[in-house]
């Protein structure tokens, strides 16, 4: 399989964008711009996204009890993009506190899920996260979109 072909055929699915936040050992706000979130049980509450197993943050989700889902919305686009550079102070933006499951959480979000890290394993390049929704909470706002490459806004159905 060429990695490039596949990479690029699974980005013709459109997915949300995410922040996925957790606070490290010392009590660090540690974050990303991930789109490899989904749900995966309603009874009971898991959702899962996966992490490069080569990413900095690794370590820092891994030691983590609790980790936050903050799904954008089409107006949190550069915040997006600022949690996707390495070299920012990715908290300077954006309005933030610590959840009641202690990660933070994004003011004005699509949705949020507040999650206890239930488990992580190896899967590829990439690891695992399966957590369970201990708090969630969502809004009208409608959600940004990433497909192809590019961020997309939802259009309505006609």
């Amino acid at each position: 399989m060429d990695p490039q072909q596949l990479r690029s055929a699974l980005g013709r699915f459109a997915t949300g964008v995410t922040i996925i936040t957790c606070c490290d050992p010392q009590g660090g706000y540690v974050g990303l711009t991930a789109n490899s979130f989904s749900s995966l049980s309603l009874d009971p509450p898991l959702v899962l996204w996966s992490l490069r197993e080569h990413s900095p943050k690794l370590a820092a989700f891994l030691a983590a009890p609790s980790f936050a889902i903050n799904v954008l919305t089409e107006d949190q686009v550069e915040l997006s993009r600022r949690f996707a550079r390495a070299s920012e102070d990715h908290f300077a933006e954006g309005a933030w506190a610590l959840g009641e499951q202690g990660a933070p959480v994004l003011a004005g979000c699509a949705a949020v899920f507040e999650c206890q890290t239930l488990s992580q394993q190896p899967a590829g390049d990439h690891r695992l996260f399966i957590g369970r929704v201990l708090a969630c909470a969502e809004s009208s706002l409608p959600p940004l979109l990433f497909q192809a490459g590019h961020y997309r806004l939802l259009g309505e159905v006609l």
